[in-house]
């Protein structure tokens, strides 16, 4: 299954309709993941280094609040927090960074998210990213989707870390 297969996620729904696209794209997901790959592959437990970390998940997802809520919801053109000298991102490339600032700027980022949501006059307020339309109920189901996959990446990278294990 490639990605043009999975079932596209609805805009500008009702909840019903957001929340079952949602699911629906998850289980399209789940089933590419494990598109092609033989029985013996599908049992392995092996996890490879990927060099994502804890530290680049928290910056990452702080460049997620920023651009979902503050960009794409209320438009205000707020650049990037890390930027590699071409422009692409760079909050995964935390060899140097400092866990400080990144936690500082996330919690910022999550507290504006919560004012813009809190201060909307209804999940149907729409924001834009060029020219495609995303309603605000679109935009949170998005951001747990984010979250979830992520802290699914957290879960393994901090078992692997220490053990720890769960929620």
């Amino acid at each position: 299954m490639s990605d043009d297969e999975r079932t596209e996620t609805p805009r500008t729904a009702d909840e019903r309709t957001t929340l079952a696209g949602f699911l629906d794209y998850q289980r399209d997901t789940l089933a590419m993941k494990c598109a092609g790959l033989t029985a013996e592959q599908l049992r392995s437990r092996v996890l490879e280094p990927s060099g994502l970390s804890l530290l680049g998940l928290v910056r990452h997802l702080a460049e997620v609040e920023r651009s979902w809520f503050r960009n794409v919801l209320n438009d205000e053109g707020v650049p990037g927090f890390w930027k590699n000298p071409d422009g692409s991102f760079a909050e995964f490339d935390v060899e140097t960074a400092d866990p400080d600032e990144a936690f500082a700027i996330w919690r910022r980022e999550c507290e504006r998210s919560r004012e813009l949501v809190a201060a909307a006059e209804s999940l149907d307020v729409l924001g834009r990213y060029g020219e495609e339309v995303f309603s605000l109920r679109w935009i949170i189901t998005h951001m747990i989707e984010e979250y979830a996959r992520h802290n699914g990446h957290a879960d393994l990278l901090r078992e692997h870390l220490d053990g720890t294990t769960g929620e």
